[in-house]
């Protein structure tokens, strides 16, 4: 007795993480509501990764940063982490800035090389 291979594509999990819109400028008494809908979306998925969308999210300011924090901490504390999508300049130096460091998408993981780059060797270096 054979079985034959299922037709079509195989099943693939690609992991794919949710992502949370944060739009316009955002009230402090929305923030405990956005900091629930972050520990749902990982305690529901299967990625430990929940991408904020914080484009829409207005001026860069101690507000913004003081969500981002508090959305950090309540994704820590359910076990995993947020990433931003489409960061203002301004927004990021101002995390910096405060000493907050967000993983944003298109920039390369830490302890990932970015792409194309290559260490030079000099000759005559001691090989480890």
């Amino acid at each position: 007795m054979s079985s034959a291979r299922p037709a079509g594509l195989p099943h693939v999990d690609a992991r794919t993480p949710a992502v949370l819109v944060l739009p316009g400028p955002v009230s402090r008494d929305r923030v405990p509501g956005l900091c629930a809908d972050v520990r749902a979306l990982l305690e529901g998925g299967e990625s430990e990764v929940v991408v904020c969308d914080v484009g829409g999210l207005g001026p860069p300011g101690l507000g913004a940063v003081d969500l981002l924090a508090r959305l950090q901490l309540a994704a820590r504390r359910s076990g995993g982490r947020i990433r931003l999508r489409d960061p203002d300049p301004a927004l990021h130096a101002l995390l910096d800035l405060v000493g907050l460091r967000f993983q944003v998408e298109g920039q390369p993981e830490e302890g990932e090389p970015a792409l194309g780059v290559e260490e030079a060797v000099e000759s005559g270096d001691p090989a480890f």
